[in-house]
């Protein structure tokens, strides 16, 4: 692994790049000067070909897939289209959920602008089909460790579908409490999915900088 502007390379061969993006900052330059620094802007300094394939928040850390020309552009954006890219999170949320795992199946669309925020919506009302797989892997006294898959990909899915779950990511100051920890406890540690190119199976993995700990203890 490497270091490229604070930026820690997973891999690279000659058409993507897999960067760990660190909480706070942006996927792809805002509007003004002060959101101009984002992970894409710095892996242009050295990369200055990369596009991105997919963004995370700006306070989730993990996983971001880039791409070295257009047509592996394309067929990465295809494969998450089509629900071929397998996506694992793990998050520290509040309270210990009931059981060890399941199935969070509830429509999602956006209730607010200034800031985006995103809701349970009927179908019939113009929510799309959202679907989260959750594992527990740790609980503690007042916080639980989850393994997260999302089966969709809509914005902020994880963190709406937490929250309705009734334990909201810990340190979401949208959805949750925001002082319940220093940063979003939400981290995109894996993505499997098959070279765009050669066809192999890639599996990625980005160590995860959550507390080791229940943060709540």
């Amino acid at each position: 692994m490497h270091r490229c502007s604070s930026l820690e390379l997973i891999h690279a061969d000659p058409w993507l790049l897999a960067l760990a993006k660190p909480s706070g900052l942006l996927c792809q330059p805002g509007l003004g000067p002060e959101l101009a620094d984002s992970l894409l802007s710095r892996a242009q300094r050295r990369w200055p070909e990369v596009r991105l394939v997919h963004r995370l928040d700006r306070d989730t850390s993990g996983l971001i897939l880039l791409a070295r020309d257009a047509e592996t552009h394309r067929r990465l954006s295809i494969a998450f289209a089509e629900r071929r890219v397998r996506k694992t999170y793990l998050a520290w949320v509040a309270g210990v959920p009931a059981g060890r795992g399941g199935v969070i199946d509830l429509p999602l669309a956006r209730v607010a602008t200034r800031p985006p925020r995103y809701g349970v919506v009927p179908v019939a009302g113009g929510g799309k089909p959202s679907l989260t797989r959750w594992r527990l892997l740790r609980p503690g006294q007042c916080a639980s460790l989850l393994l997260l898959q999302p089966q969709t990909g809509r914005s902020h899915q994880l963190r709406v579908h937490l929250a309705a779950l009734g334990h909201p990511v810990l340190g979401d100051s949208l959805y949750g409490d925001g002082a319940a920890a220093p940063r979003l406890q939400l981290h995109a540690a894996g993505l499997r999915f098959r070279h765009p190119v050669s066809g192999d199976v890639l599996r990625l993995r980005s160590g995860c900088p959550l507390a080791a700990a229940d943060p709540l203890n």
